[in-house]
């Protein structure tokens, strides 16, 4: 798998902040997987490391690992 872009990261970070805002732990993403969070704490996990990824991005440093730890609902 191909590492993320910059607005794909920030299109992702966007989605995972309206989906918790509005109480929704599925989210869709660009290539239509769809991603369950077990808990609001799972997903202000991954908006951290969503974050932290961007802000690495924009300050020219590229991250030596990326991971996701996704599962899809049963």
């Amino acid at each position: 798998m191909a590492a993320l872009s910059l607005p794909e990261l920030q299109s992702l970070r966007d989605a995972l902040i309206r989906a918790r805002l509005g109480g929704v732990r599925r989210v869709r993403d660009q290539n239509g997987e769809e991603i369950e969070y077990k808990s609001d704490a799972e997903m202000e996990r991954a908006l951290r490391n969503c974050e932290a990824l961007i802000a690495q991005m924009q300050s020219g440093q590229t991250p030596n690992v990326i991971k996701f730890n996704a599962r899809k609902g049963v």
